[in-house]
């Protein structure tokens, strides 16, 4: 082998190592794309977790591309656009289920408060977009694989994107557009490993058609979880003016079973869409079943596309962690 050969391959070995040895730049990874759905009205955790999807975005963790209303009571689309607008994003699209669906109010009369007190445009739920029509021309318009949907309510809107056909919105039927487009599916849903849940319960059959049908990842965040993360008594007691603190603060006085404040439900999924879930738990693999009563039975597989969480942080240390999220106040926007 001639000398300028063996001199050539040294040079290259070690221009090889230099650049092995140099620190490596992290990855650029950018906000989670999220679409939220809400049936905000029968409680108001969700409330709480529209503010840390909120808190998230102005941070840079997440961008919120629509927030939907799976509840028909009249409110429920109003409250939305409280929050994106307190929030400084008036402009976030606002859906609601315009054919079936549930309707449950708000025996608590924070909607309304929420609704009298802070600026807003959409007045009443017929002012909303058709909540299928804006799923298809929201997930039409992103990248493939990059859209994470957050449920924290009924599953009405998501049964009727999986069943809507092709449109000049998308040459896609619904199914096929999820396939395409969405990441992963979190939803607040079901109790683990079996029970029977609200938000599964209320629209049993679209829950059961969800879960039968729904062609991607899917991350359950049971009851039995929120259920031990308990949060609102330092955001009450506070000075802010915040959506979050005035539905809480009335809430919460008018029942005694939140005294030392209220079970964190819908935020888990919120924090699990955007931190990851092993930030915060475990996951066990498998399959949620549905009865048509809409009680959930769960079965182990470990080759599931499904996963429930289980406790990996303390509920303790998570309830800290959320109120801290909820306490957000918005960012000025230059």
């Amino acid at each position: 082998m001639n000398l300028k050969l063996v001199l050539s391959l040294l040079s290259s070995v070690c221009l090889l190592f230099l650049v092995a040895c140099q620190p490596q730049k992290p990855m650029l990874v950018g906000p989670v794309k999220i679409i939220f759905d809400s049936d905000m009205g029968p409680d108001y955790d969700d409330v709480g977790a529209l503010t840390l999807l909120h808190a998230f975005a102005d941070s840079g963790k997440a961008e919120i591309l629509a927030t939907m209303a799976s509840n028909k009571y009249d409110l429920v689309a109003p409250c939305l656009d409280v929050i994106n607008t307190y929030y400084g994003r008036p402009a976030i699209p606002v859906g609601s289920p315009k054919t079936h669906g549930v309707n449950i109010g708000c025996s608590q009369h924070w909607t309304d408060s929420l609704v009298a007190n802070y600026p807003h445009k959409i007045v009443s739920a017929s002012q909303a977009e058709d909540a299928t029509i804006l799923y298809r021309r929201i997930l039409a318009s992103q990248p493939d694989t990059s859209v994470v949907i957050v449920t924290v309510g009924f599953l009405t809107n998501l049964n009727d994107l999986l069943l809507s056909q092709p449109d000049s919105i998308s040459p896609l039927n619904g199914n096929d557009l999820v396939i395409k487009k969405v990441k992963r599916l979190v939803s607040m849903a079901g109790i683990f490993p079996e029970g029977s849940e609200f938000n599964v319960r209320e629209d049993s059959t679209s829950s059961k058609y969800v879960f039968d049908h729904w062609p991607t990842r899917l991350v359950l965040s049971g009851f039995e979880i929120g259920n031990k993360i308990l949060t609102g008594k330092k955001l009450i007691s506070s000075n802010l003016k915040s959506p979050s603190r005035m539905a809480f603060g009335i809430a919460i006085p008018l029942s005694e079973a939140d005294k030392n404040g209220r079970q964190s439900w819908d935020q888990t999924a919120v924090l699990t869409a955007v931190k990851g879930a092993s930030f915060a738990f475990n996951e066990v693999k498998g399959q949620i079943l549905v009865d048509p009563s809409g009680f959930n039975h769960w079965k182990n597989r470990k080759d599931g596309l499904h996963t429930y969480l289980v406790f990996k942080k303390s509920p303790e240390a998570l309830s800290e962690l959320i109120e801290s999220y909820m306490m957000h106040e918005p960012v000025a926007k230059k």
